[in-house]
């Protein structure tokens, strides 16, 4: 009514002509529709196939389909005489089919993103548990398919799916069956989709089954306004839908105020409706000051008549305006082609102008009926609410724009949603509950992605956000808190002096250190006595120097690791050792040739002094060294940093390089001295009067126990506990060859001294004469 007043009173639009329409009514039914169709195009309230009996002039075109089976069924008919249809319902791509429905027309924006706007929905809220109610037909099949589709890419599932059989032929107790099903379900948010035809005995369901607990998400195209006005409480209350944007139509709700029945008498459904919005009495012809003579459409409630700029209202509005401009271009052309037959209007003759037809309305938005050219449909989310006293609002609480950037496209105002009575804050649908920061997510065998269980991240990982999948490495330079939902700054550590166990150990290296000066000042001041010329005293002074050189190597390991200390630590530790070992040896194998050269005729007398212990010394340490420089030249130590051994540190430390190398060393030091306590073993009984092979082999049997105990336990250990391990090993096992051996020496030098005197050697070595068949000798 508004668009064709407008149109016949614009000049420059349809000139001298007036336009005029009629209303016929439509049913979701093949035979109501068919009927009706046939009404049409015969002009009789009793349909005349093939016949027109209107006697006014004849209709040109029609707009209609408030859903796409109305249009196919009416093009079942109307196809057949090129009548132009023009639908004002929702886009469906199955209308854009030319070989099947070349007359039909859309203006509808299309819809493909309307599933990505209801999903980026969900997410916002993080409804992961979601039902589907949806009509049981094309549009709702090709719903379907696209939103389970984006919600599975999504993460969100779904719980259950209703279809809604679209045909009257469907049981009218079936949909009883509906609402308890739905109701059973754990989902808290329900989306239904399809239309006001097909979901309408839906809205007579939930009379008799309240609903609260639920959330509805739905589309403008189910008017969820329309239902029985009587029923003051309703399960649809606080519905949240997706609605198509339009643009405003100037003075178009100046035109509803002023609408009344006196004013368009031949509106007979306009009279029939303001009788049953007002109240009036049934013999009410015009409206008298008994029936509300100053009523106006819009002090009517929302669930009887919407001021708003629907998009049925736009598309109508539109329609009728693509209508009008063909046919001022259709009388243009016959204008200048002087026409004799100017003002009849063949229907068929305006597809072929509609298929290109582009013009601004008066909102000042180009319109086109083009397929090619519609664009995506822009969106608003409004708020439905429906108020325990009677008023009603749709409030906008949002909208999705597909064409905006990213991040702009979908925009939520939740302050301003009202949610239904039984939520005091945003409702929540989900299958699990949230796994919090620090835990991750675990899925539960045989069930859906979103039933899970929450389990606590592994040691080393955190989860920072809510619903991770999996857990996430902290970097090297950091580690886990203890609630494990953030990594803190590891600090930087290595053994330090002025650490507690550093400080010990250093102190007591420096002490068996000069302890071992001591011992070889005592031995250089006694080195006339016969227990320090035993065994060979040149050898003495040798491991004394050696042991000294062992306890001081130890210092390399602690502090702050350098290439040079690095470098350092283990060669010098691995020929001063070996030194150590190979005099330990020596001083075994002085002790064997020395009672072997006693015999007479034995060839061992060339090999006593000094020659062959200072060869096996400079032999056994010409190995080491060689093994030490390949070490050196091959792979090298090096400064490292192990930020795994301890929690919360960073551990500076040298890295062997080659471990291969390393092992070889400690491996020739162990060979060394498992000879060394093997020779002194079997020569433990030898008869001497200061023999050393007794302490020796005592001395090595505590080397070789800590250093086989060292390999496993230094395995064992990480980080400065290693390092810690290694220092300790060499300083108990310098300390026990330093014991061992020099000890009891320095108790006859200091404590007995009448025990190193050369008459009490000459009196034991008498009296072992005479126990034995053969003379021993001292080895000096």
């Amino acid at each position: 009514m508004f668009a064709i007043e407008e149109i016949n009173k614009d000049p420059d639009l349809l000139p001298n002509v007036t336009l005029g329409f009629h209303i016929y009514n439509t049913y979701p039914s093949d035979v109501s529709t068919l009927e009706s169709s046939l009404m049409w195009l015969s002009g009789q309230g009793l349909p005349v196939p093939n016949y027109h009996c209107q006697k006014q002039g004849k209709s040109v075109a029609i707009i209609g389909g408030a859903t796409s089976e109305l249009s196919v069924q009416m093009a079942t008919l109307l196809e057949l005489f090129k009548y132009p249809q023009i639908s004002y319902g929702p886009y469906d791509p199955i209308l854009s089919d030319k070989a099947q429905f070349p007359s039909i027309y859309q203006l509808a924006p299309k819809e493909s993103n309307l599933t990505l706007g209801m999903v980026r929905l969900m997410v916002h809220f993080n409804w992961t548990w979601v039902g589907l109610v949806i009509s049981d037909n094309t549009r709702g099949e090709t719903f379907l398919w696209n939103i389970r589709e984006e919600m599975a890419r999504k993460g969100v599932c779904v719980t259950f799916t209703e279809k809604i059989p679209s045909t009257e032929k469907f049981p009218f107790s079936s949909y009883y069956k509906i609402m308890p099903r739905i109701d059973k379900s754990s989902a808290n948010v329900i989306v239904i989709y399809g239309n006001t035809n097909s979901l309408r005995t839906l809205q007579y369901a939930q009379m008799t089954y309240l609903i609260l607990k639920k959330l509805w998400i739905t589309t403008s195209h189910w008017d969820i306004t329309i239902r029985p006005h009587y029923n003051k409480f309703s399960s649809f209350n606080r519905v949240l839908i997706f609605s198509g944007q339009t643009k405003e139509i100037p003075n178009f709700k100046t035109f509803l105020r002023t609408v009344k029945p006196a004013k368009y008498p031949e509106n007979i459904f306009l009279k029939k409706f303001w009788k049953s919005a007002f109240n009036c009495p049934s013999e009410f012809k015009e409206p008298k000051r008994d029936c509300a003579p100053n009523a106006s459409l819009d002090m009517l409630p929302l669930w009887y008549f919407d001021m708003s700029m629907s998009s049925h209202y736009y598309n109508t509005y539109n329609a009728v305006h693509a209508v009008a401009w063909a046919l001022h271009q259709l009388l243009l052309t016959k204008s200048e082609l002087r026409d004799e037959d100017s003002l009849v209007m063949y229907p068929w003759k305006l597809n072929s102008l509609l298929r290109d037809i582009q013009f601004n309305n008066s909102a000042g938005e180009q319109i086109f009926i083009n397929d090619k050219k519609l664009s995506e449909a822009k969106y608003d989310i409004n708020n439905f609410v429906d108020f325990l006293n009677g008023t009603q609002r749709m409030v906008k609480v949002g909208e999705f724009i597909p064409q905006a950037p990213l991040g702009e496209d979908f925009s939520i105002h939740e302050n301003v949603i009202m949610w239904n009575e039984y939520y005091k804050k945003t409702p929540q649908s989900v299958c699990s509950e949230s796994c919090g920061p620090g835990y991750q997510k675990s899925a539960r065998e045989g069930e859906p992605i979103c039933c899970f269980d929450c389990i606590l991240c592994p040691e080393g990982q955190i989860s920072n956000q809510i619903d991770m999948d999996q857990c996430i490495m902290c970097p090297e330079d950091e580690y886990p808190n203890k609630e494990r939902n953030c990594c803190l700054q590891k600090m930087v550590t290595f053994l330090a002096y002025e650490n507690p166990m550093g400080m010990t150990l250093a102190c007591t290296a420096l002490i068996f250190c000069i302890l071992t000066f001591l011992i070889l000042g005592l031995f250089v001041k006694h080195q006339d006595t016969p227990i320090v010329k035993a065994n060979n005293r040149t050898l003495s002074y040798i491991l004394l120097l050696s042991l000294s050189q062992c306890f001081l190597s130890s210092l390399l390991f602690m502090g702050k690791p350098t290439s040079a200390t690095c470098l350092l630590q283990q060669t010098i530790f691995g020929i001063t050792f070996t030194m150590a070992v190979s005099s330990i040896l020596a001083k075994t194998v002085t002790v064997v040739l020395a009672f072997k050269a006693t015999r007479p005729g034995s060839r061992s007398r060339k090999w006593v002094g000094s020659r062959a212990p200072i060869s096996i010394i400079l032999v056994c340490s010409l190995i080491q060294g060689i093994l030490c420089g390949i070490w050196l030249l091959v792979s090298p130590p090096f400064p490292d940093i192990d930020p795994h051994s301890e929690p919360g540190h960073m551990i500076l430390k040298c890295n062997e390089g080659s471990l291969i190398a390393f092992y070889l060393v400690l491996g020739y030091m162990g060979f060394l001295a498992l000879a060394s306590f093997i020779v002194a073993f079997l020569a433990r009984n030898l008869p001497d009067t200061f023999n050393e092979t007794k302490f020796i082999t005592f001395s090595m049997l505590v080397f070789c126990s800590v250093w086989v105990s060292f390999l496993p336990t230094y395995q064992s250990t990480k980080g400065k506990s290693m390092v810690a391990v290694e220092v300790f090993s060499i300083l108990s096992s310098s300390a026990g060859l330093l014991g061992c051996i020099f000890i009891p020496k320095c108790y006859v030098i200091l404590l007995r001294p009448q025990w190193n005197t050369q008459e009490v050697v000459n009196l034991k070595s008498y009296s072992r004469r005479r126990n034995h068949s053969k003379t021993f000798s001292p080895a000096s």
